[in-house]
């Protein structure tokens, strides 16, 4: 249902894009800083670790891919809630299992909530903020950022005051079970709608295909970040706070540019100049982590932060702008970030594989940065000329 127009319905619909957002990264990010901690408890190698990471990413993938059938069978309103309690009920098993395999049924579990509400919440900003979509979607992914910076910068405190890495996982179930709470209070989000588009009309259409792996590129380099920046600062003979930190130092910055770039897109519709400079941003960030990473962390960081933040909103964005319609500008976005956190999970267990055969983070940050000089090239094509031509004029199978 839209948003009431008083004051009160506003703020609460942009407190609720808030909250959800604090919520779909700390099951990820708070693995990290207690990476060195876990794998001595747990015997896992460097490989089987980096899927603590990649398996949630999978999921987040599958399950965007057949959102439309998700929004068809739950709606938002149950789908969203489900979401949350599959997080709760994940971080509530990493609180009290402490095994490696459990440890990984944890990821899937997580993982598949945050991807249920990852599918469900752009059509709902589309429809709900359709006025402001691009402030509501740095304001939903600068909270997303935020989540994840919490968990790195608190997980570590937390498991050192209950003396356990478990304690330092599990109590992100309590910003899950507020947010669940909230949500089950406030009467937002559409009821089910059973006559959707087929879940993988995107197969048939090459400009869904390239806003998918374009999504997928430009953001990869958030999950290596998160699954290993602290282990090679650690590998650099850091301590796992100081190491910890940087993540949530980069998450500043994160958010700074969730919430900075998309209002300076309000301003007009061509995304392209924004993302350029995100993207030089981020190759910046990793040669400088790849040449000198001890001379200028924190610059290097930042860079990446910055650059890293502005890409995620920035994409999703260029997403939205292909349809006028809410629920077809969803379906889009469902498929894109499907096929783009798929891409994402292959980006850890790479630079775990890469740390295996070379001893080294060295060569991981080197493909990333050949990665994202090659998103500059590709970004010249996003003309706001070819949005709806390429989508909703054309004939499926020949965008």
């Amino acid at each position: 249902m839209p948003l009431n127009p008083s004051s009160i319905g506003k703020f609460v619909g942009w407190a609720l894009l808030v909250v959800l957002g604090l919520n779909l990264r700390p099951i990820l990010s708070s693995i990290s800083p207690l990476l060195g901690e876990i794998r001595q408890a747990t015997g896992l190698s460097f490989q089987s670790s980096a899927l603590l990471t990649s398996l949630p990413v999978v999921c987040m993938g599958l399950v965007a891919l057949v959102g439309v059938r998700v929004e068809a069978k739950l709606g938002e309103r149950r789908g969203i809630a489900l979401g949350l309690m599959m997080i709760l009920l994940a971080c509530l098993a990493r609180w009290l299992m402490g095994q490696g395999s459990a440890l990984l049924v944890t990821a899937l579990l997580g993982g598949a909530g945050v991807a249920l509400i990852q599918a469900l919440v752009p059509a709902m900003i589309k429809r709900e903020f359709h006025y402001r979509v691009p402030v509501a979607m740095g304001v939903y992914s600068a909270s997303l950022m935020a989540g994840g910076g919490l968990a790195a910068l608190l997980s570590p405190v937390v498991a050192s005051h209950f003396q356990h890495w478990q304690a330092g996982l599990g109590v992100w179930l309590l910003p899950a079970l507020a947010a669940l709470l909230l949500w089950a209070w406030l009467p937002l989000g559409a009821a089910k709608n059973p006559q959707v588009a087929p879940a993988f009309q995107g197969l048939r259409n090459r400009r869904a295909w390239l806003l998918a792996l374009y999504f997928g590129l430009v953001n990869c380099g958030y999950m290596s970040l998160v699954a290993w920046l602290p282990a090679y600062y650690q590998q650099l003979g850091w301590d796992v706070l100081p190491s910890g930190t940087l993540l949530a130092f980069m998450t500043i910055f994160q958010v700074i540019a969730a919430l900075l770039m998309p209002v300076l897109a309000q301003r007009g519709v061509d995304r392209r100049p924004l993302l350029w400079v995100s993207l030089l941003a981020q190759t910046f960030g990793y040669l400088g982590l790849l040449i000198a990473p001890l001379q200028f962390p924190h610059v290097w960081v930042a860079l990446c932060g910055f650059g890293l933040g502005a890409c995620f909103a920035l994409s999703l964005l260029l997403t939205l702008d292909h349809h006028r319609d809410p629920r077809q500008a969803g379906q889009l976005a469902a498929f894109v970030q499907g096929v783009g956190f798929l891409i994402n999970a292959v980006s850890p267990w790479l630079t775990g594989w890469l740390r295996e055969v070379t001893g080294s983070f060295v060569s991981a940050w080197a493909v990333l940065t050949v990665t994202v000089v090659a998103m500059l090239l590709v970004t010249r094509v996003f003309s706001p000329a070819t949005y709806r031509s390429g989508l909703e004029v054309a004939a499926p199978g020949h965008a």
